[in-house]
């Protein structure tokens, strides 16, 4: 994996040649920094651009990661662990139950009943894939819920699903499948809706044109405190990136 050299410290970062990039660009992520650049881009273009850029990958690097380490992370899923869901950070009660699959309950927090039998190894890893599922039916109801509600202002997609995305909230393919990331079942539930909206819009207009931005305001008002809460706190839901143009030409 190649290398950049900041003072004392090495950064390494994933190179990625494109052949539809009409620019390069740099992604900051908590696992990694990610060039990509347009195929006909030489090494020593490369080289002199990431050396340009060296502080602010050093700067946004360290920034990226500590804010990270600030999300909501649990280590061990007992009684009193907090998670959050639709904006709000609710308590689990776990206790040990009869059934041998582990049981999910909802009601002002999270009530998760695990077999008597697992072991004290296996249990974490029981909860967690448990819970995952039981989050990813909430946010998949919901996210079809808002789809109804705007196929009948003519924004219909031929399908959406439900991903893991590392580094996106939401996608439209040219295939008009819509994709949201799971992870959205822990903002708000009017930020959510303001993700499908934008992913919908793109049925009409594929770029962040002022035609696009018109169309998502007449449908949410507010999309720009809503689009404001993801930014501010997606570090929180377990995303984090910075994005910046990288200058070849220089």
């Amino acid at each position: 994996m190649p290398m950049l050299t900041v003072g004392g410290t090495e950064i390494e970062y994933v190179l990625k040649r494109s052949a539809v990039a009409r620019r390069a660009r740099i992604m900051v992520t908590p696992e990694e920094v990610e060039v990509v650049v347009p195929e006909s881009a030489t090494d020593e273009q490369i080289a002199r651009a990431l050396h340009r850029k060296r502080a602010w990958i050093f700067e946004q690097t360290r920034a990226v990661q500590a804010k990270s380490a600030q999300g909501h992370t649990i280590h061990r899923f007992a009684t009193g662990a907090k998670i959050p869901y639709r904006g709000r950070l609710m308590k689990l009660t776990v206790v040990p139950g009869a059934d041998p699959l582990v049981g999910i309950t909802y009601r002002n927090g999270f009530l998760i009943e695990y077999p008597q039998a697992a072991s004290p190894a296996s249990r974490d890893s029981l909860i967690e894939t448990a819970l995952r599922l039981w989050l990813m039916k909430r946010v998949r109801e919901d996210v079809a819920e808002f789809v109804r509600r705007y196929s009948a202002e003519g924004l219909k997609p031929k399908g959406f699903q439900i991903k893991n995305q590392k580094h996106l909230w939401g996608s439209c393919g040219q295939d008009r499948i819509v994709n949201l990331n799971w992870k959205l079942v822990f903002a708000p539930k009017a930020v959510l809706e303001y993700a499908v909206v934008h992913e919908l819009c793109h049925l009409k207009h594929r770029n962040h044109d002022e035609p696009f931005w018109q169309l998502v305001g007449r449908l949410v008002s507010d999309w720009r405190e809503r689009k404001l809460w993801l930014e501010r706190n997606e570090h929180l839901l377990g995303f984090e990136k910075v994005e910046t143009v990288l200058d070849l030409a220089g």
